[in-house]
């Protein structure tokens, strides 16, 4: 009988039906620069020999499933043997009080609360969590524990590196993954944001404000001084903001990537057209 290993060196691994396979064809894994930033620390804490053998097996599919929720990671990968491996990826939760000095330095800064709120990464973000005296990504080997199934003695093996890199291209869709991983969610987040933003809650007076009847002769003319407020139109930094907050469809089979895809072309266009209205240069919009 043929054993596992000789199966292995002459066929490679055995690839699963539907397995997850990487966006990232060749070269470097992730689109933004957060997903970047991701793969970066990972390449800090993991040896590179044992990435290579990863990034081979999420290019290849052998990722059958991958979810993420608050503190970790589940996933499933199929190796040489017929029963695929269960990967599970711990991260180290930040305290409360972590959390708390974190969202008061966010709350902090205009842009950055503003960044947040609108569903955006700041690129400054990892300098508030070192302000706070942690860190967002992982900065040492015990922010993250890892696990297979597998027989391999080395850890992380080639499954769970390869997880790594599909993790990594879930944070394109999604920038908020990686608060959930350190146990936050988004909803979280932007709720202390906004309860910070706001200050302190002002009772309402006892009296009932009268409101005149609006004069119906001047209702639809705008006042002298907004002709002197200067109007700034730009497209987003990001597109389709609105899908990847919301998460996967129930429409949609299998990966949100395609779907996600297709959504990011519409809004640029649709964005694009808008700019060109604003500005006055409809004419030069593309005819639907």
């Amino acid at each position: 009988m043929t054993s596992s290993y000789a199966w292995w060196e002459r066929h490679g691994p055995r690839l699963p039906s539907h397995g997850i396979k990487a966006h990232t064809r060749r070269g470097a894994f992730g689109k933004s620069w957060w997903a970047s930033r991701w793969i970066a620390a990972l390449e800090r804490l993991v040896n590179p020999a044992r990435l290579a053998r990863g990034r081979t097996y999420a290019r290849a599919g052998q990722v059958v499933s991958l979810d993420v929720s608050r503190g970790g990671v589940t996933a499933v990968v199929q190796g040489s043997r017929p029963q695929p491996y269960k990967v599970q990826i711990h991260f180290k939760q930040l305290s409360d009080a972590e959390w708390d000095r974190v969202v008061d330095a966010m709350a902090a800064e205009a842009l950055y609360a503003a960044r947040l709120l609108s569903g955006e990464m700041p690129e400054q973000i990892e300098e508030v969590f070192a302000a706070a005296g942690t860190s967002l990504f992982p900065a040492a080997r015990n922010d993250m524990r890892t696990t297979c199934s597998c027989p391999d003695v080395a850890n992380p093996c080639k499954h769970i590196a390869a997880v790594h890199y599909l993790l990594g291209e879930r944070f394109d869709e999604d920038p908020f993954l990686m608060f959930l991983l350190r146990g936050r969610s988004q909803d979280e987040i932007v709720a202390a944001l906004r309860a910070r933003r706001a200050g302190p809650e002002v009772e309402a007076p006892p009296e009932v404000e009268t409101v005149s009847e609006p004069d119906l002769a001047t209702f639809w003319n705008a006042p002298p001084q907004t002709e002197e407020v200067a109007l700034h139109f730009a497209l987003p930094e990001s597109d389709a903001l609105a899908v990847k907050r919301l998460g996967p469809p129930p429409f949609v089979r299998g990966h949100q990537a395609p779907f996600t895809a297709v959504m990011e072309r519409l809004y640029q266009q649709i964005g694009e057209y808008a700019l060109l209205l604003a500005l006055g240069d409809s004419d030069l919009a593309p005819q639907q």
